[in-house]
């Protein structure tokens, strides 16, 4: 598959819309030590998108936090210090932060911020680039302050059919998502590119 699409994300959450409900009901009043591997950082403004890449992660067994699904009552016209320290105690206690990236990405003043935070913390950043095409290209290159961070794309196994996330630097260092969540590292120097495949 590659990089999302757009098209892509909310066909899933289309399909999976009763799925999803179960799911978000469960995701409420989550105590706060939760502990997530994905902080998902976005823009509301892409909510539909959100909501495929929600399932998407979960159905690869990520646990995965989400502002308006685990906790619906935060108000995010009304920034007060309560909801920014109940943002920052998830971002603490989850593995990763993944920013999809987006066409209302550059519109959020929440992603500079959650970003900043966690990479701070964790040096565990990933982008998530979400294409409005609907034949995203094989790779990404991020402005401004984006290409310092690797980015995800879902690709087959090799001699499976088997799909799994790869967190990607350049064609030939990248690591399957699973490792680097619990590592933190990419393997560089590989044999094969992995826009090729």
């Amino acid at each position: 598959m590659g990089i999302y699409s757009s098209t892509y994300l909310k066909n899933l959450a289309s399909t999976k819309q009763r799925l999803f409900e179960s799911k978000m009901f469960s995701a409420r009043n989550v105590p706060l030590t939760t502990k997530f591997d994905i902080f998902l950082s976005h823009s509301f403004l892409d909510k539909a998108e959100v909501q495929g890449l929600y399932q998407e992660l979960t159905d690869f067994g990520f646990s995965v936090y989400v502002d308006w699904i685990v906790d619906p009552h935060l108000d995010r016209a009304n920034v007060t210090k309560e909801s920014a320290t109940l943002v920052r105690e998830r971002m603490k206690n989850s593995k990763t932060l993944l920013l999809a990236i987006s066409t209302n990405a550059t519109m959020s003043k929440w992603i500079p911020w959650e970003l900043g935070y966690v990479d701070g913390n964790t040096n565990k950043c990933a982008i998530i680039p979400v294409s409005k095409e609907s034949t995203p290209p094989k790779s990404f290159k991020g402005s401004e302050y984006l290409v310092l961070y690797p980015f995800i794309k879902k690709l087959p196994v090799k001699d499976t059919n088997e799909d799994k996330l790869w967190v990607i630097e350049s064609e030939f260092s990248y690591s399957q998502f699973d490792s680097w969540l619990n590592t933190g590292l990419i393997m560089e120097n590989r044999n094969v590119n992995i826009f090729t495949l």
